[in-house]
């Protein structure tokens, strides 16, 4: 004869009820967790196969964001040396309209003088455009008296990724190109001098040439930086989406499966108790 045994000594039907009731709670325990991180790995526990990958794209990620912490900072060093140097091209041309007023020897006396002045006034703009071309404490150009920021002759080098890559910043001391300009009253006196300045190889074009070059250069680094920075951000981007592929919970998946594992887990603490039931009710088979 074979079936179901009616035993005081072993409940089947609660072990079984409650192997099922562990499960679910365990199931619970899980989905609520992803709930509650918005993680389906958030520990090695979870996967530790997934959660390496994991931290290893997050220190990825946390390396470019320093990285671009970096740039940002050279971008400002960049952009301030920009803007000198274009304050100080832009005052060059006024002042080779005053040479070119000046190598006119019909201008003479009171009116020459005038012409001198407006020519030194300007150079004043061009030394405060150098003096004040720092940022952070650094100047790339600012290698003349009064000049504010640290300068220093050797190479700036920029961290530009999360694995050690850098480039490098040289400085171009604008000390030269002043005092090419410096110009005294006596030379400014003669339009025969004032002249020589404006040759195709004169000390005054030779400057202008000089300031465009500089020009140049700190604009190709200034968008060297700018393509790093956007580089840097578009990979943290796919890392980041990389990473939310491997790791994040599926909410709506997740809020779904605790309802339902919410539901189960009733059922199951109903058919525990019911099995509870049954031992007693077997004694009243013997009154």
């Amino acid at each position: 004869m074979s079936g179901v045994i009616s035993s005081v000594v072993t409940n089947s039907a609660a072990m079984v009820a409650v192997s099922s009731l562990n499960l679910i709670n365990s199931q619970l325990s899980t989905v609520q967790n992803a709930v509650s991180t918005g993680y389906s790995v958030s520990s090695a526990m979870d996967n530790g196969a997934a959660y390496a990958v994991a931290q290893s794209v997050r220190t990825d990620i946390s390396g470019l964001t320093a990285a671009n912490q970096q740039l940002g900072d050279t971008q400002g060093l960049l952009s301030t040396t920009s803007t000198s140097l274009n304050n100080v091209s832009n005052m060059m041309q006024t002042m080779k309209a005053t040479l070119v007023n000046l190598s006119n020897q019909a201008v003479t006396g009171s009116q020459r003088q005038q012409y001198i002045q407006q020519y030194q006034s300007n150079l004043q703009n061009i030394q405060a455009s150098i003096q004040d071309a720092n940022y952070n404490g650094r100047t790339l150009v600012g290698n003349i008296a009064g000049s504010n920021g640290t300068f220093s002759t050797t190479a700036i080098s920029v961290v530009s990724n999360g694995s050690g890559g850098s480039f490098s910043i040289a400085s171009t001391g604008m000390s030269t190109i002043y005092h090419a300009l410096s110009f005294t009253s006596t030379q400014l006196s003669s339009a025969t001098s004032v002249a020589s300045f404006l040759t195709a190889t004169g000390t005054f074009s030779s400057q202008v040439s000089n300031v465009g070059t500089a020009m140049n250069t700190y604009g190709n680094l200034s968008n060297l930086v700018n393509n790093q920075i956007t580089f840097n951000q578009n990979k943290m981007t796919a890392l980041t989406n990389g990473l939310g592929a491997l790791v994040d919970a599926n909410m709506a998946q997740e809020s779904a499966k605790l309802q339902s594992l919410q539901i189960q887990q009733q059922l199951a603490t109903s058919s525990l108790s019911i099995a509870d039931q049954s031992p007693s009710l077997l004694v009243k088979l013997f009154p």
